[in-house]
């Protein structure tokens, strides 16, 4: 099939396509257009304009600054993979990032197209969620930002506005020296969506006690969760403290059914991939003790 026919637009501006987006409820964004090109071809999206934001130079760049790596939105998730600063200080997300689609779609794939597209088994989000990024947004009145828990509302949902799109994503640095992180994830095959995902960080003291942690999961239900295990702080994260507070933090979990899982399968395995990425995010913090330095 081809796309139904529709204008196709490229404003010089993030305030002209603010513009744009809030004079026609039927426009949509489109910068790598990984999920939306293929949507376009199938007919599933019938948008009346197209907005492409690729090359404005608002939305471009990774830096630090504040606490924090801000990663613009239009940045490939090629260049996010290999960015020195990401693998320094957000070591979470240069962990998860080889396992975002394929080379060619990450070579197309843009950051801030994956947390706008927001479905539930998507590898950036989920990272977003765990380490509590901030998204932050254009609107027509301005710069705004939401927490990442918060714009994430369903499959596909976010909370943002009509004449709104996503500029940036703020990650916070931990400011630790013994930082290490996990990440698994079951699929069909290896770049697939994922049924479910798990991604884990800590941070531990000279003598391997936890000082921080945080685990979130994806896939399960119809947004990316991060879960309490925060009982783990003051552990040694020894198997029987990680098994008896991923179980806990696991007991709420509303799970989804579908073609390809079940929500009980969804809910076990969900349990299995957090204890293995707290583990394996305590051992990697144990044998890079300089990672993360700050």
């Amino acid at each position: 099939m081809k796309p139904a026919p529709f204008d196709y637009v490229r404003p010089d501006t993030l305030a002209e396509a603010c513009a744009l987006l809030a004079g026609d409820e039927d426009a949509r964004v489109i910068a790598g257009g990984q999920t939306l090109v293929p949507m376009l071809a199938m007919r599933l999206a019938r948008p009346a304009k197209l907005i492409d934001i690729l090359r404005l130079p608002e939305l471009a760049g990774i830096r630090e600054e504040n606490g924090a790596v801000v990663v613009g939105a239009a940045t490939r998730q090629a260049q996010a993979e290999r960015d020195p600063v990401i693998r320094a200080s957000v070591p979470m997300l240069a962990r998860v990032l080889p396992w975002v689609g394929h080379p060619p779609t990450r070579n197309r794939g843009t950051v801030g197209g994956s947390i706008a597209n927001a479905d539930p088994s998507a590898e950036i989000p989920l990272v977003a969620v765990t380490l509590g990024a901030e998204i932050l947004l254009a609107t027509p009145d301005g710069p705004a930002s939401m927490p990442s828990d918060d714009f994430f509302i369903g499959p596909m949902l976010t909370a943002i506005g009509q004449g709104e799109c996503v500029r940036a994503i703020r990650f916070p640095v931990w400011p630790r020296k013994r930082i290490g992180t996990g990440f698994f994830e079951i699929s069909a095959r290896k770049s697939d969506f994922a049924f479910v995902a798990a991604a884990a960080q800590v941070a531990l003291d000279e003598e391997g006690r936890c000082l921080d942690v945080a685990l979130g999961v994806g896939g399960v239900g119809d947004r990316p969760l991060r879960l309490d295990v925060s009982s783990l702080s003051g552990t040694r994260l020894d198997a029987a403290s990680i098994r008896e507070a991923v179980n806990a933090a696991s007991g709420e979990l509303d799970a989804m059914s579908d073609l390809h899982a079940s929500a009980a399968y969804r809910r076990r395995v969900a349990v299995t991939l957090g204890i293995r990425a707290l583990e394996a995010a305590r051992d990697n913090a144990a044998a890079n003790p300089g990672k993360g330095a700050r």
